[in-house]
């Protein structure tokens, strides 16, 4: 299936605010949710590369994910965001989800990230093969979002997430996992 360009994601996506429409700030459904991709990097052991963040103190990890720039097709965002955060681009993309899955944010998250604009995000979530060695994960990054990434089998992801995350994360487990399993042959 091609992939959506940011154009017709911002189209079927985004909210479009009348001057008679409740405050967003008064009614969060009201709220669009921001565009992002979500990267399942796994390597040759089908192993899947999370990360704990910096801004968090929670035990809890997940896969890399981010926005979409204006002007950006997800495809390359998925590429950009992999840099950005894994410090690396020795990926290639294998696989990429049809449906864009959504999650809205606890109420006290929304109202910090994003400067409250957005109720959470809704991601298309690509499969990436990781073709370097772990030396070439750096996520010492010139503005990093992970303290501490790990290599974890697939069937983890779920448990290991923040609470808001764990439904997209059993979607694109569920989507994904056919695919690492047809790598075993």
């Amino acid at each position: 299936m091609p992939s959506r360009d940011r154009r017709d994601f911002t189209t079927a996506m985004a909210s479009r605010r009348k001057p008679d429409d409740p405050d967003p700030s008064d009614s969060p459904s009201a709220l669009p949710y921001r565009p992002c991709v979500g990267l399942l990097l796994f390597n040759a052991e089908r192993r899947v590369l999370i990360g704990q963040r910096t801004d968090s103190d929670r035990d809890a990890w997940q896969m890399p994910q981010g926005g979409i720039d204006p002007g950006e097709t997800p495809r390359q965002a998925a590429m950009r965001e992999l840099l950005e955060e894994v410090g690396t681009d020795k990926a290639a993309i294998v696989a990429e989800m049809g449906a864009w899955l959504t999650y809205d944010l606890p109420e006290d998250l929304r109202a910090r990230l994003w400067h409250g604009r957005y109720r959470g995000q809704a991601q298309k979530w690509f499969a990436l093969r990781f073709l370097g060695e772990d030396a070439d994960i750096n996520i010492a990054t010139e503005t990093p979002e992970f303290r501490a990434w790990r290599w974890s089998p697939l069937d983890e992801m779920i448990d290991l997430a923040v609470p808001f995350k764990r439904d997209v994360y059993a979607r694109v487990i569920g989507e994904f996992a056919p695919l690492l399993a047809r790598l075993r042959d």
